[in-house]
C-alpha cells in the first residue's frame, strides 16, 4: 500500500499545452505534446494516448497536470519527459485539468 510520504515524492505541476502533433510512430494511437510548466521548469515533452477524447487541434491552450519528476522515457523516436495525468474512462483517457485557469508551474498539494 502506498503511503502519504510516497505521494509527497511526486512533483505534480500545472502546465499549458503549447504544441500538439499526431505521433505517427507510436505503437498505440497517441499525440506528441509540448507543455509549458512556467519559468522554473520550462517546456517539457510528453506522449499522451488521449486520441479517443481529443482532437489534436483542440489541445493547444489547455491546462493539464503532469508528473514532472519521473525519469525521461523513450517512446519510438521521441523522449517523453513528463507524465500527463488523465483518467481511464469509458470514452477513453480524459485529461485531469484545473477547474480554473492558474499559473503555469503551480504544484498540486
Amino acid at each position: 500500500m502506498a503511503t502519504f510520504d510516497d505521494f509527497l515524492k511526486l512533483d505534480i505541476r500545472v502546465g499549458e499545452i503549447i504544441r500538439a502533433e499526431i505521433f505517427e510512430k507510436a505503437k498505440r494511437s497517441a499525440y506528441k505534446l509540448w507543455v509549458d510548466f512556467g519559468d522554473e521548469l520550462g517546456v517539457k515533452r510528453s506522449s499522451a494516448q488521449i486520441t479517443d477524447c481529443y482532437h489534436v487541434e483542440a489541445l493547444v491552450g489547455k491546462q493539464v497536470l503532469g508528473v514532472v519528476n519521473f525519469p525521461p522515457r523513450q517512446i519510438a523516436d521521441f523522449i517523453s519527459e513528463v507524465l500527463i495525468l488523465g483518467t481511464y474512462s469509458e470514452q477513453g483517457v480524459v485529461l485531469v485539468q484545473p477547474e480554473q485557469k492558474v499559473k503555469k508551474g503551480d504544484k498540486l498539494g
